[in-house]
């Protein structure tokens, strides 16, 4: 007759020790969001379209059209 009980009490426990914790917590540090390598990007594609356009327009400049 101790079966059933020490059943349910093994199933219960099991219950509960099984149940799943979610934690909510704020960082420990602020976010920081890097926008630098999208600037660098940019200013680098400009730099390479202003020396494509100055290299079309003198192409013996540094010796580039010998």
């Amino acid at each position: 007759m101790k079966t059933p009980y020490l059943a349910i009490l093994s199933l219960a426990f099991f219950t509960v020790a099984c149940t799943p914790t979610v934690k909510l917590a704020p960082p420990d540090k602020p976010i920081e969001i890097n926008l630098n390598v999208k600037i660098d990007q940019e200013v680098r594609v400009k730099v390479d379209r202003d020396l494509e356009n100055l290299f079309e327009e003198d192409p013996e400049l540094f010796g580039v059209g010998q």
